[in-house]
């Protein structure tokens, strides 16, 4: 049966990559939804409203949480197994219609940021410029952490590029919390690199949405022909991180160690370090090999915030090898 919950101010309801069958419908206080911008990498929050459910997609879908739940003020929720939750929806036209209004505004929120996405790409023509460009307009606005995730996304794809000077040096400040010379850094120059971005992007969210609806095979095809046909760009390195999760989903865990090692020697810096780290540890674990396993969710915890899913994953798995 469906039940009442209460929660104090500044506790969590779900962490962003649990996993749980629960859907919540807030009864009183606040909630927000916090979620990181596809474009920037930034916290975003959407607050829930009396009366609104939460949850759903992933509770629906059966896959991880894709934001944290964080009470904002002493709130209490009905919880909802997902068979309660159908039998009920069912039975409720209201319901139903809430929950379309909601998966609409997630949709529309999705496609705002990927033509986002695609159009800045086309406006400079230039995806390495545009990223540097917005390394340097946060780290100006002293957003540090949100320029430190700029920065490290342009040196990881463009590790030899035109601005890579300019972004060690921006990045040792956003990282030490300072400015640091950003008014010596020189300005990007727009180059002719055409509108190719556009249909790699497209190509690349094809892939994802293909691994989205769990078709590995598939999605592993299109990542690989992004990197055979577009080689050497933003997309790249995006692909190799996926690559390695395809390869973990088909449980072919030697070729998803065999590639992450080779993506981690290619790009000792990708921002998907962790988490690849975290899929060879339990591609270890998967092949009976607890020693290694261990080793990787160790360095992954030496690595990574303690807020972070994969930290949390980590520290589970290692103990659930332990004891």
């Amino acid at each position: 049966m469906p039940k009442a919950v209460n929660y104090k101010a500044n506790s969590i309801v779900y962490f962003r990559g649990d996993t749980s069958e629960k859907v919540y419908i807030l009864k009183s206080g606040r909630v927000s939804l916090n979620y990181n911008d596809i474009e920037t990498g930034q916290e975003m929050h959407d607050l829930i409203q009396t009366g609104e459910f939460f949850g759903v997609k992933s509770a629906l879908g059966k896959y991880p949480r894709e934001e944290t739940a964080v009470v904002l003020t002493d709130a209490t929720m009905i919880s909802f197994s997902v068979p309660e939750f159908e039998q009920i929806a069912l039975q409720n036209t209201r319901i139903i219609m809430k929950m379309l209004k909601v998966f609409s505004n997630q949709l529309r929120r999705i496609h705002k940021q990927v033509r986002n996405l695609l159009m800045s790409g086309a406006q400079t023509n230039d995806p390495e410029a545009g990223l540097f460009k917005i390394g340097q307009y946060y780290l100006k606005s002293r957003k540090f952490k949100q320029a430190v995730y700029a920065l490290r996304r342009y040196l990881t794809y463009y590790p030899a590029g035109k601005f890579s000077s300019e972004a060690s040096s921006l990045l040792e400040s956003a990282e030490n919390g300072s400015t640091g010379n950003l008014k010596n850094i020189s300005r990007p120059v727009p180059s002719n690199k055409g509108n190719q971005l556009t249909e790699v992007a497209k190509s690349y969210y094809n892939a994802v949405s293909l691994f989205s609806q769990e078709h590995y095979l598939e999605a592993l095809k299109e990542f690989q022909k992004i990197i055979k046909e577009n080689g050497g760009g933003e997309y790249e390195a995006k692909a190799q991180y996926e690559i390695g999760r395809c390869y973990f989903n088909l449980t072919k865990y030697d070729q998803c160690i065999k590639h992450y090692t080779l993506m981690i020697q290619k790009y000792p810096k990708h921002p998907d370090l962790v988490d690849a780290l975290y899929h060879v540890g339990n591609s270890y674990e998967s092949m009976g090999n607890k020693a290694k396993a261990v080793g990787f969710y160790k360095k992954i915890l030496s690595m990574a915030r303690e807020d972070l899913p994969v930290y949390r994953k980590s520290k589970k798995a290692l103990k659930k090898i332990e004891g």
